[in-house]
């Protein structure tokens, strides 16, 4: 989460060559800052409050600017102005598509929520507020936590550029099945900040408040005169007394969370297939190497594994898979070692040979599965991904999963992701940083101990049910069903659990829990995740898929959620300009409507230390190119054009001064970042345009600044 106080920048020029002479002054004042977490039964409910108060003499913009989990979905957002409530309104996406096209037309800019790095999101907000008037901010989302690697992490972030001692967290955990372990890390619990930290913990409940004084806030290890920012990251697990898991319920809806952790693993067979074309170069194909030796090392005696590097060209390490002996490692290690990148990129060839590999090694009592990195498109050979997808799907048969890893951001990840869904797999995008080798080998740590396969949940007297087929299940993850209760009757209702192991599982779970979380809304969590699961993973077609996705649709607006198809208005005062907020699929660029800029005064937008975490580029859109691309999620915030005016009437002449002096010099901004191809191809043009511009380049910079403000 991340609070901004922007400064009015006035600025006073001279003639005086390359010369500018600024003055600050300080415009509002976020006298309080509160995010209130609470967990019950793995499901958190996050809300941030802000309250800000305008102690100037003049309407001024007051902004607000978080940055929540990917994985959570906003469900409330509302803004007290002036005694006046205005709560935000769910809608279909289709309904707000007139009024983003309109704020599109007429050149206004977009806002938009935009990945910051791994884990998170972000973005910005404003108003208009009156001279000594006070605003509150109010955003509330939601989340299921997921466990990985038996454990579940909430996470909450902190960016603020002002320093107050009415900043605080507080974070109430409650699991009735009893709490495990729990600890608090991040950057925001090192040091001496820690001393600002207080926990309490019972049985089934824990507390964590974090209140650091101002001079705490500016001892964190990035920490400074530039504001707090870091994480606050609650890990905990619970305990499991019952090897079935355990069922709460509430008002007709259940939950079960089944996570056996004393199964012994079963044996596996897994077959590698490493990308080693020429875009591998570098740090990746060594961090690859580093990785694969380091998973190697891992495998047990009693699993079988296979090795297929590959360009252009197929290169298996071995034709058939081969017991993990250590003289078998050893061979395979120094494989591994010699891996060069060079060539073009055969996806469709590597992953047939590795499902050939398995398909002809059946061993009883063992689990397979194909793991795929990869770092770009297909190249050569079966170029066509829906090809690919085909025949992938033919091959592997519903026979095993195949997990597919995407190295950075060149790669296509929608494909990725649609043919590891269609074949019982998820994909993961590995970033390009210094630890990708230990990214790679989390991600291997996941799978690497499976328990169960063929996994099926059955809820006799359940209806509404979701994901319910699972193809393996491994140590310290966690399968979820959710669904509704036939007639609300408890009496009739009895859950089954049937699965293939090492050993006799038991199959009948004969309990149930009354549970103060809200299990409808877990209930649509897992049923929108698993609506859109279907919609990608299977081969739907017209009205079947139209149906998935209505039904998604008619959860989103039910529960008043923001999910991809879905939209917030926020009313307002009427006369206010329309300003968009989006949000991008994974590894998806930000775009902007057109016209927009990277900081127009008064919009949602992207900060520019936002658009660099997430690699997207600032430009003009022509309006038919934002439609194409435009993501399905939005935020249409409407502006009060009447207090704009107001504030404006102040800077009306400095601004027509601003853009008279810097009419001569609109190339130099100009441009459409919609392709690399488009960029190169107007590379020259554009280099003669900005060396005629040069002279003024550097004065019209400072006054595009001058004007954001």
């Amino acid at each position: 989460v991340s609070v901004v106080r922007p400064m009015r920048i006035h600025v006073c020029f001279l003639v005086i060559p390359s010369t500018l002479i600024f003055v600050q002054l300080e415009d509002w004042d976020i006298y309080s800052f509160h995010i209130n977490s609470t967990v019950t039964s793995r499901y958190a409910i996050t809300v941030i409050t802000s309250r800000v108060v305008n102690r100037m003499d003049e309407p001024k913009e007051i902004e607000f600017h978080v940055r929540i989990p990917k994985n959570a979905f906003i469900s409330k957002f509302r803004m007290l102005i002036d005694g006046q409530m205005y709560d935000g309104i769910v809608k279909a996406k289709e309904e707000a598509q007139q009024q983003y096209n309109e704020a599109v037309s007429r050149g206004q800019s977009a806002g938009l929520v935009s990945s910051v790095g791994r884990t998170l999101e972000e973005f910005k907000t404003s108003v208009t507020v009156a001279a000594l008037q006070k605003v509150t901010f109010e955003l509330t989302y939601e989340e299921l936590l997921i466990r990985r690697l038996g454990k579940y992490e909430l996470q909450i972030h902190w960016l603020t550029l002002v320093f107050h001692s009415q900043f605080q967290i507080d974070i109430h955990i409650n699991e009735k099945a009893g709490i495990n372990f729990l600890e608090v890390k991040g950057g925001l619990s090192t040091k001496t900040l820690a001393n600002a930290i207080t926990k309490t913990q019972t049985h089934d409940q824990a507390w964590v408040y974090f209140y650091p004084t101002e001079d705490q806030q500016k001892i964190c290890d990035s920490c400074g005169e530039q504001g707090m920012n870091g994480d606050l990251v609650i890990v905990y697990d619970v305990l499991r007394s019952n090897p079935l898991g355990e069922i709460k319920e509430s008002d007709g809806y259940f939950v079960h969370h089944f996570a056996p952790g004393d199964l012994p693993r079963i044996p596996k067979n897994v077959v590698f297939i490493i990308d080693r074309s020429g875009s591998m170069h570098g740090r990746k194909i060594e961090q690859t190497r580093a990785a694969l030796l380091q998973i190697l090392g891992d495998l047990a005696e009693d699993d079988y594994f296979g090795l297929i590097t590959f360009n252009g060209n197929i290169s298996p390490w071995k034709r058939e898979l081969l017991q993990a002996t250590q003289s078998n490692l050893d061979a395979a290690k120094d494989f591994a070692r010699k891996i060069r990148d060079s060539g073009a990129t055969n996806i469709n060839d590597a992953v047939l040979e590795g499902a050939r590999m398995l398909n002809e090694y059946t061993r009883e009592g063992s689990a397979s599965l194909l793991i795929l990195l990869t770092d770009g498109d297909p190249t050569t050979g079966v170029t066509n991904i829906q090809k690919i997808q085909s025949n992938v799907r033919e091959a592997i048969d519903k026979k095993f999963p195949l997990y597919c890893l995407g190295f950075g951001f060149d790669v296509n990840f929608e494909f990725l992701e649609k043919m590891a869904l269609e074949n019982s797999g998820v994909a993961r995008r590995i970033y390009e940083d210094f630890d990708a080798d230990l990214q790679l080998r989390g991600f291997y740590e996941e799978v690497a101990t499976p328990l169960l396969t063929d996994v099926m949940m059955i809820y006799i007297g359940g209806t509404n049910l979701t994901q319910t087929n699972f193809s393996q299940y491994y140590n310290g993850s966690e399968i979820v069903v959710a669904g509704q209760i036939t007639d609300n009757s408890i009496e009739t209702f009895s859950p089954q659990v049937v699965a293939i192991s090492v050993r006799t599982v038991p199959h009948c779970v004969n309990f149930m829990e009354k549970s103060c979380v809200i299990v409808s809304h877990v209930w649509y969590n897992l049923s929108f995740k698993h609506c859109m699961y279907l919609s990608n993973r299977l081969q739907l077609a017209g009205a079947e898929k139209m149906k998935v996705r209505k039904e998604a649709l008619e959860l989103s607006l039910k529960y008043s959620f923001v999910t991809p198809l879905t939209s917030m208005v926020v009313t307002k005062p009427p006369g206010e300009d329309t300003q968009v907020l989006h949000k991008p699929k994974e590894g998806e660029e930000p775009q902007t409507s057109h016209g927009s800029r990277p900081f127009v005064r008064g919009g949602l937008r992207a900060s520019s230390g936002m658009r660099k975490a997430s690699g997207s580029r600032q430009g003009k859109m022509h309006p038919q190119l934002m439609s194409k691309f435009m993501p399905e999620t939005f935020l249409i915030v409407q502006r009060h054009a009447h207090s704009l005016q107001q504030a404006g009437r102040q800077t009306k002449n400095r601004q027509q001064a601003i853009i008279k002096a810097g009419k001569s010099n609109q190339q130099v901004v100009k441009g459409i970042n919609n392709t690399k191809k488009h960029r190169s191809i107007n590379s020259a043009h554009r280099q003669t345009e900005d060396d005629k511009a040069s002279p003024q380049k550097q004065t019209n910079e400072w006054f595009g600044m001058a004007r954001r403000d």
